[in-house]
């Protein structure tokens, strides 16, 4: 499946980057995130929990960034596994200055998913995956504003 779109942050460029790739930041964003413990060099280990339609379980899996360019872009490649299926998933996030204080964030990837997880139906996984990215953003968006 194919996942693209974009997201404005109240946050410049630089601040925005770098909260994009801090663990304890991103722990705290990503829905269902219950762990995300750095294992190496751009590497963490990740545990979740997963919702979707009647079908619930725990991920457990890792994150790596690749392909780091400070501040423009970096590639996010994400693998997950449970009782009830597997994900993987692999995209491009590039960063744009919208305005001082203001970055658009636009990403673009490929996800696979599998097992019984995939039995729910493109559309619903679809519409869960965009969902999950908008309360993300919405959690950093928050976030950022705590700070300032």
């Amino acid at each position: 499946m194919k996942i693209s779109g974009a997201h404005k942050l109240p946050l410049g460029r630089d601040r925005a980057f770098r909260a994009m790739q801090d663990p304890a930041v991103l722990a705290q964003c990503m829905p269902g995130c219950e762990s995300l413990d750095r294992t190496g060099e751009d590497e963490y280990a990740m545990r979740m929990k997963m919702a979707l339609a009647a079908v619930t379980g725990q991920f457990q899996g890792k994150v790596r960034i690749a392909d780091s360019a400070f501040p423009e872009s970096f590639r996010l490649i994400v693998e997950g596994s449970g009782k009830v299926g597997f994900m993987k998933g692999d995209g491009l996030v590039r960063l744009t200055e919208a305005a001082p204080d203001s970055t658009e964030v636009a990403f673009d990837g490929d996800v696979h998913v599998g097992g019984t997880i995939a039995s729910v139906g493109q559309r619903l996984i679809d519409g869960t995956a965009k969902l999950m990215i908008k309360r993300f953003f919405d959690k950093l968006a928050a976030k950022a504003a705590e700070v300032e």
